[in-house]
């Protein structure tokens, strides 16, 4: 028995050629930017994907990652890093920590060293075609509403397209649901919680 075959049903291609078709313009064969509204639209599907995965959702939001201070103590972050910040379990915190010119920095001491690990929250930012697929089509979604807004004067069609983005988004937050396992009690994957046992009082 051979193994399905894998169908990438979104690429950066693709996902410009359906931007294209939802404000009414031809398809292209390839993102050749010779076309200076081939590259407007490439731009807004850029955008657009920063600013979904800058949200943080299960698929590229990272708890407790240890960042290590390298032969000069310095901490380097790296580019795809949206956004970080220290493990809210260290409640006592000796460090408030930033990224600035491309290495962490403590706030507090002022300084780019760090004489131990450092545990963060991070979101990540990734490739296009390496997203889940229902956040493609969100953010193909969002970028054909930026490109209806901007480049053609229909208020009906932006309105449509709105709704579409809407209904995509829904759909995210079902997979964030699903996939997320998240507790009312706000518990991470390695945290578990003993509710009240009455037997334990009598035991006294």
């Amino acid at each position: 028995m051979t193994a399905p075959t894998t169908i990438d049903l979104d690429t950066e291609l693709s996902a410009v050629n359906s931007i294209l078709g939802s404000i009414g313009q031809a398809p292209v064969t390839s993102l050749v930017f010779t076309n200076p509204e081939i590259e407007f639209i490439y731009n807004l599907l850029k955008e657009s994907n920063v600013e979904v995965q800058s949200e943080g959702w299960v698929f590229n939001r990272e708890e407790h990652y240890k960042f290590t201070p390298d032969v000069a103590g310095m901490i380097p972050i790296p580019n795809n890093v949206l956004r970080m910040d220290v493990c809210e379990e260290e409640v006592y915190r000796t460090t408030d920590v930033v990224k600035r010119q491309g290495a962490l920095y403590n706030k507090v001491d002022h300084t780019y060293k760090f004489d131990k690990p450092i545990d963060m929250n991070v979101v990540w930012l990734f490739d296009f075609e390496d997203l889940p697929q229902v956040f493609k089509r969100y953010i193909v979604q969002k970028a054909s509403v930026r490109a209806a807004t901007q480049l053609v004067s229909n208020p009906t069609l932006v309105q449509l397209l709105t709704q579409q983005e809407a209904y995509t988004r829904a759909i995210c937050m079902e997979y964030e649901c699903d996939q997320g396992d998240h507790s009312f009690l706000g518990m991470g994957h390695d945290q578990s919680y003993r509710s009240y046992e009455p037997f334990r009082g009598l035991r006294r």
